[in-house]
């Protein structure tokens, strides 16, 4: 204990002697010494207020020299060293916080949050030759706010009151990578559910699709991703805010990552508001024509395909919130979500047959796409499959829907959709689970399936996966059950 005082004293001699100085190059290695010794735990717990108060002195004071440094025009050297001690600084209240509850305190007590603030802010605004220097000062700021942050809901809450939302969003945007993760994970640190809903508001909303744009643009950068998955996509404000001024690559970012999420391992733990659900179904039925342009040549421009790729990236979704979701299946009672489906698969599927466009059966599957090159495959890939997919779900167990879609002209529909289609991979398992769910206990879809004419080139004989037997009488095609060996 005696080594750890006498170490203090050194310490703190130091730094008030470095106030008493210009400063200068050479009180860089004492800043250094003292970040090192920081790294040691025991040292860590025994440093006494005094020498944080010193710290403080010095941080406040070459706060006041780069401001000076920012309005006058001073030797890109000189600022340099500047930068360099404040980037020592920050590292040493950053290690100073690691494990240690009562260094957080005691540094937030001091003022450390305030004056840290201020500095990462002026760093983020200075203007100088040597302005690649202020990168590592503003990372080692951020990831002291981080440190001082973990486990802390006082200093969380003082953080967040000094950054947020301006200094947050200014920071997320900066030129250095490091820093913009340093900046997500003291956003992810301090947010919780009644901060999402701060976030969620309409003059805070910027923050919110910064956020998303990096999970666009740097799929790579995990804090954002959590930030989205673990505490955005649960605000069905928020999403809804988002979505409605956010661009088509970024909704599709967004659905990318619902969908991911409603694949978790436990259905049930996904986290994502009914109300959400509800929302993007609806949005679904509002645009899905979009997707009919991509046939007609008239998405022309970068806007109408990516309009089309979200639809398509919607659809995809809903498919997934319907598949053994339990909390969604509220969705095949959605005010006519089944007639649109069934309305776009009958205009795709008639568009197909029409013309040689991209919703056109292919046979060829070695023209597919490039497995290796995803850029080389049509958009709308499955989307057909996936349509009969969401007629299926939506039918499952539910006998208005199995009526709904026999009225609507949907059962022959689906039944045309048996061929292989290289444009469609699976279109003939997801029409005989589609077909199953609409005979299933439902007499007058059976009667009707087995009494239709054939048309076009559909192969029944899948429906033998289902238990039953395809008989062609008369140019009928009756259905009946299979007759099981005994």
């Amino acid at each position: 204990m005696a080594a750890t005082t006498d170490s203090n004293m050194d310490i703190s001699t130091s730094l008030t002697g470095i106030l008493n100085e210009n400063l200068c190059a050479d009180h860089l290695q004492t800043l250094k010494t003292f970040t090192g010794a920081l790294r040691d735990q025991v040292y860590r717990d025994g440093v006494e207020e005094e020498v944080f108060s010193s710290l403080l002195k010095l941080l406040s004071l070459l706060c006041e020299e780069l401001e000076a440094a920012n309005t006058e025009n001073q030797d890109v050297q000189n600022v340099s060293v500047k930068l360099q001690m404040t980037a020592e600084c920050f590292r040493a209240q950053r290690n100073s916080c690691v494990q240690n509850t009562r260094n957080q305190g005691l540094l937030s007590e001091l003022g450390f949050i305030e004056l840290s603030v201020k500095i990462l802010s002026l760093l983020h605004t200075m203007k100088f030759e040597g302005r690649n220097g202020i990168f590592e000062p503003l990372c080692c700021g951020i990831q002291f706010l981080g440190n001082l942050s973990v486990g802390n809901q006082a200093c969380k809450d003082d953080i967040w009151q000094l950054t947020f939302p301006n200094l947050l969003l200014q920071l997320l945007s900066v030129e250095d990578e490091k820093a913009v993760g340093y900046t997500a994970m003291v956003l992810q640190t301090c947010l919780d559910e009644a901060k999402v809903e701060e976030v969620a508001e309409p003059d805070n909303i910027q923050l919110a699709l910064r956020v998303m744009e990096l999970c666009r643009t740097h799929p790579d950068l995990d804090w954002t991703v959590l930030i989205a998955t673990q505490h955005f996509l649960k605000s069905s404000a928020l999403v809804e805010r988002m979505y409605s001024v956010m661009s088509h690559l970024d909704r599709v970012t967004l659905l990318e990552l619902l969908q991911a999420q409603l694949k978790e391992e436990d259905p049930e733990e996904c986290g994502i508001p009914p109300s959400v659900a509800r929302f993007l179904a609806s949005c679904f039925q509002k645009g899905c024509g979009a997707v009919l342009t991509l046939a007609t040549g008239s998405a022309s421009s970068n806007e109408v395909l990516q309009e089309a790729l979200t639809v398509i990236s919607l659809l995809d979704v809903l498919c997934e919130m319907t598949s053994d979701h339990r909390q969604f299946m509220f969705l095949q009672n959605h005010p006519d979500l089944l007639e649109t489906t069934i309305e776009l698969l009958s205009q795709v599927h008639a568009i197909g047959k029409a013309s040689k466009n991209v919703f056109s059966a292919a046979e060829n599957f070695s023209s597919f796409c490039d497995i290796e090159d995803s850029s080389s495959c049509s958009p709308v890939i499955s989307f057909k499959a996936h349509l009969i997919r969401l007629i299926g779900n939506l039918c499952h167990s539910n006998t208005d829907n199995q009526n709904k879609v026999r009225e609507l002209e949907g059962l022959s529909l689906i039944l045309d959709n048996f061929s292989i289609d290289a444009n469609n991979p699976f279109i003939s398992q997801w029409a005989i689970f589609a077909i199953r769910n609409l005979l299933e206990q439902n007499k007058s879809n059976q009667e009707l399936v087995a009494g239709l004419e054939r048309q076009g080139s559909a192969d029944y004989s899948a429906l033998m996966k289902l238990g039953f037997e395809v008989e062609k009488r008369d140019g009928s095609i009756l259905l009946k059950p299979v007759k099981k060996n005994t």
